[in-house]
C-alpha cells in the first residue's frame, strides 16, 4: 500500500516538496536506527508540520542564522531533536548528511537534544520538557520590549523589529507545570507574536496519555486568554495530513495580534510506519529493521538504502536561501530607512548587539556612606533605580515579591498592557517592570528566553529558599552560559520570624553545585553595588545575587584599614589585613557574616593573634583567578582558617583545609527574630574566635580541640528538633 501524500495544494507544494517531507521521515528512522537509540516517531509524523514552518512560514536566512529580522523557532519537544536537525539540514543551515548519521554521538553537531551554541540555527537548549515553551514566552516578551526601545511609534506589523516566535510542543511539555505558569503569563501579557503548535498525539513513554493526562487542553488555553484552534489529521476516519488546514491556522494565528496563539494538531505518532503508527514503542526507541523497511516501501524508497536523499530534493530545499534573500532585501530596505530616521536608536541597537555597556555607566552607581547599616536587598534596589536611566537594556521584576526583593526601578512603568494596570502599577506594553506572579519556575525560564532573544539584560527576584522552585531553569541557563541575573533575597536564618520553611540553610551549597552559575553574596551596601557592576560586566553565564533581609554594617572603604570594593570582581579579597602583615589565622566570610569575622578579628588581635579578614562574595569568581592572586589572599602557608556563613559548611571544606574550621548551621532554622537565631544557633563572633583558636591548635598539630561541623541530618525545626 501507499500512504496518501499530504494535502498541500493551497500551500503550493510541488512533488519535490512532498518528496522532501517523505525524505524527512526516512532520515529520522535511519538516524535513530544507526545510533541505536533516540526518538523517531514524532520526527516522522511531524515531518509535514516542521517542513511547513521551515520552508513556507518562517522568515529566516540559512546563510545567516543570527539575522536580526528572523523569526524564532523553539523545539520544546527537544527529545524529538531530529524534527529540527533534518529541517536545518534540508534548508542549508550548516548541517550535512554526515551530521545526521552521527546523531547522539561524541563530538557531533546533532546531540540528543538541541543545544544552544552547539548547532547553527538552534536558538535554545531544550532538554527537560516544558522549558522550551516557557522560555519562548520570554522570547516573545523580549521582542516587544526591544520594539519599545527601538521603534515604538511604528504601526503594528510595520517595524523591522516585528517578528514571530514559533514553538513545537508535545504532550509532555504541556504536562509539566512550568508551561502552565508561563502560558498563564503569556495570556495576561497578550503576546500576539507567539504561536505554539501542540503535537496532540496522545503518546508518552508509558503509552497512551489517558492514564495521566485527560484535561481539555484547548479549553485550558482558552482560559489563559489564548487564541485557540484545532487541526485534526485523523478526522473523517482516514488519516490525512492536511497541510493546507494547518497553514491556514497558522496564518489565522498571525493575524491575531492581541493574544498568543495555540494550535492543537492531532497526529498519529510515527505515521505511516507499519506496526509502529500510534504505538508508544516508536516514541523513545529505534523502530527496528522490519518497520523501517515497511516505512520505506510505503513511501516509495529503496529499503536497501540508508540516508537516501535525491540530489534534486536537496537542491530544491536549499533554494530556500534564494527565497530568503528576496525577503531579506525587503526587510533591509525597511531597516535602513529606520536607521536613517533614528540615528540615536541605531546607535543604541549597535551597542546592544555588541553586548557593550555605555561609556561612563559606572558613574551612576551609588556610594553608600560608612556607619549606616543597610540591608543588601535595599542597596540592590537603589543600584537598580540608579542604573535605570543609563542602561535601558536592564529590566526585570519579581515573582510577586517586588516590595521585599527591591526589584522595582523607581518611576518605571510595568511591562503590561495598559488596560491591565493596577492601583499600584501603571502598565505600558513597552514598560520595564516585570510581574511574574507567584511563578518562580516560569520566571527562570522566561529570563533565559529574554536574554537568548538577544538585546536586553533581564533580572528576576524571589526569596532565596524559593530558588528551589526555579532550579531547572537556572541549571539550563548555566548550561547554556546565558548571562541572566537572579536576585535572591532573604538569604539565611536572618529573615527571622517566617521560620524554617522560608530560611535557606542548604541553598548556598546547593546552588554553588551548579556548574557555570556564579553565586554572589555581598557583605555590605558598597559590595552590593560592586557586585552589580561585576555582574553586568560579565557575559559568560548567569549570576545569582544573594542578599540580606536584615541590615548589615557599611564599612569605611579605603579607610581605617578596610579595603575598597575593587576586589569584588575577583570573588574574594583581603578586607582587613593582619596587624603584623603576615596572618596567623585567616577568617573568611560572606554576606551578613563578614561582620562577625570583623568583630572576631578585634578580639583575636587584642589577644596577640595576627588575623586577616577575607570577604569572599563569590567563590566561583575567586576560583577563576590565577594561582598568584589566590595565594595572595589565602596563603597556603597559613593553615589556620575559619569560614563563617549562615548555611551548611559543605562549600567550605576545600577552602579551609584540613586544619580549618567552619562556623555554620547544619540543621533547619526556627521562628524568632534574627538576633535570637544567630545567638541560639552559635553563629556569633565568639564562635568565630573559638573556631580560630581550634584551627590554630590543629595547624600546630595539637588535636585536643579538633572538631568539625556535623553532617546535616537532623529533621524538625532548630528549636524543637524531631
Amino acid at each position: 500500500m501507499n500512504a496518501k501524500a499530504p494535502l498541500a495544494t493551497k500551500v503550493g507544494w510541488s512533488d519535490l516538496d512532498l518528496r522532501a517531507v517523505d525524505t524527512t521521515r526516512v532520515l529520522a528512522a535511519d538516524a535513530v536506527e544507526k545510533v541505536g537509540n533516540g526518538h523517531p516517531g514524532t520526527a516522522i509524523s511531524l515531518a509535514p508540520a516542521a517542513y511547513l514552518l521551515y520552508q513556507t512560514v518562517m522568515r529566516h536566512d540559512p546563510t545567516d542564522p543570527h539575522w536580526l529580522g528572523r523569526d524564532r523557532f523553539v523545539l520544546s519537544a527537544g527529545h524529538s531533536s531530529l524534527t529540527q536537525y533534518i529541517q536545518l539540514y534540508l534548508a542549508g543551515f550548516g548541517l550535512e548528511l554526515e551530521d545526521l548519521e552521527a546523531l547522539r554521538t561524541w563530538g557531533s553537531k546533532t546531540p540528543g537534544h538541541p543545544e544552544y551554541r552547539h548547532t547553527a540555527g538552534v536558538e535554545i537548549t531544550t532538554g527537560p520538557l516544558g522549558q522550551g515553551l516557557a522560555s519562548a514566552v520570554g522570547f516573545a516578551m523580549a521582542a516587544r520590549r526591544e520594539r519599545g526601545l527601538l521603534d515604538p511609534e511604528a504601526a503594528p506589523g510595520t517595524s523591522p523589529f516585528d517578528h514571530h516566535v514559533y514553538v513545537i510542543a508535545s504532550d509532555g511539555d504541556l504536562q509539566e507545570g512550568v508551561t502552565s505558569e508561563a502560558s498563564s503569563i503569556a495570556g495576561t501579557q497578550e503576546l500576539g507574536n507567539l504561536v505554539v503548535l501542540w503535537d496532540d498525539n496522545h503518546i508518552s513513554i508509558e503509552g497512551d496519555t489517558q492514564i495521566a493526562f485527560t484535561e481539555d487542553v484547548l479549553k485550558r488555553y482558552e482560559s489563559y486568554g489564548w487564541h485557540v484552534q484545532f487541526v485534526d489529521w485523523t478526522a473523517g476516519g482516514e488519516y490525512r495530513e492536511d497541510v493546507d488546514a494547518l497553514h491556514a491556522a497558522i496564518e489565522a494565528a498571525k493575524a491575531v495580534t492581541d493574544k498568543p496563539s495555540f494550535i492543537g494538531l492531532r497526529t498519529l505518532i510515527a505515521w505511516p510506519t507499519p506496526g509502529k503508527t500510534d504505538d508508544h514503542s516508536s516514541h523513545g526507541s529505534k523502530l527496528g529493521g522490519d518497520a523501517i523497511r515497511g516505512l520505506k516501501e510505503v513511501l516509495g524508497f529503496d529499503p536497501e538504502k540508508t540516508f537516501e536523499v535525491a540530489p534534486e530534493v536537496i537542491a530544491h530545499t536549499r533554494s530556500l536561501a534564494d527565497r530568503a534573500a528576496t525577503e531579506r532585501a525587503a526587510w533591509q530596505e525597511a531597516f535602513d530607512a529606520w536607521a536613517a530616521a533614528n540615528p540615536d536608536r541605531k546607535a543604541l541597537l549597535d551597542r546592544l548587539r555588541a553586548d557593550a555597556l555605555p561609556e561612563g555607566w559606572t558613574e551612576a552607581l551609588p556610594t553608600f556612606p560608612a556607619g549606616k547599616s543597610v540591608a543588601t536587598r535595599a542597596a540592590s534596589g537603589e543600584v537598580l533605580s540608579a542604573l535605570a536611566p543609563v542602561l535601558p537594556e536592564l529590566w526585570g521584576g519579581s515573582a510577586d515579591l517586588a516590595g521585599s526583593n527591591n526589584t522595582t526601578m523607581k518611576g518605571e512603568p510595568s511591562f503590561l498592557p495598559a488596560h491591565r494596570s493596577s492601583h499600584e502599577f501603571a502598565g505600558d506594553e513597552f514598560g520595564r517592570t516585570l510581574h511574574f506572579g507567584i511563578r518562580e519556575h516560569a520566571m527562570g525560564s522566561i529570563l533565559s528566553g529574554i536574554r537568548l532573544h538577544g538585546l536586553t539584560r533581564p533580572y528576576g527576584g524571589t526569596f532565596f529558599t524559593f530558588s528551589d522552585y526555579m532550579r531547572g531553569a537556572v541549571r539550563l541557563a548555566a548550561l547554556m552560559g546565558v548571562n541572566v541575573t537572579y536576585v535572591w533575597t532573604h538569604d539565611s536564618i536572618g529573615l527571622g520570624e517566617d521560620g524554617p520553611t522560608h530560611q535557606p540553610v542548604e541553598h548556598l551549597t546547593a546552588v554553588r553545585a551548579i556548574p557555570g552559575l556564579a553565586v554572589v553574596r555581598p557583605a555590605d551596601a558598597n559590595e552590593t553595588a560592586a557586585a552589580w557592576r561585576a555582574t553586568l560586566e560579565r557575559t559568560d553565564g548567569p549570576v545569582a545575587l544573594v542578599l540580606t533581609r536584615q541590615n548589615v554594617p557599611t564599612y569605611p572603604r579605603g579607610e581605617d584599614g578596610f579595603a575598597t570594593t575593587d576586589g569584588v570582581t575577583r570573588g574574594a579579597y583581603v578586607l582587613l589585613e593582619a596587624s603584623s602583615g603576615t596572618p596567623d589565622v585567616v577568617l573568611i566570610g560572606t554576606g551578613s557574616e563578614v561582620q562577625l569575622a570583623v568583630e572576631a578579628r578585634e578580639t583575636l588581635e587584642a589577644a596577640g593573634v595576627a588575623t586577616r579578614v577575607v570577604s569572599a562574595p563569590c567563590l566561583e569568581w575567586f576560583a577563576e583567578q590565577d594561582e598568584e592572586y589566590r595565594e595572595s589572599v589565602l596563603p597556603s602557608a597559613v593553615r589556620a582558617r575559619v569560614s563563617v556563613e549562615a548555611g551548611i559548611a559543605m562549600s567550605w571544606h576545600k577552602i579551609v583545609g584540613d586544619a580549618g574550621r567552619s562556623v555554620s548551621i547544619e540543621h533547619y532554622g526556627a521562628s524568632a527574630d534574627y538576633q535570637t537565631l544567630y545567638r541560639e544557633f552559635g553563629i556569633t563572633a565568639e564562635a568565630v574566635v573559638a573556631a580560630a583558636h581550634e584551627s590554630l591548635a590543629a595547624a600546630r598539630g595539637d588535636d585536643r580541640s579538633a572538631s568539625a561541623p556535623g553532617t546535616p541530618t537532623q529533621s524538625g525545626t532548630g528549636d524543637l528538633p524531631a
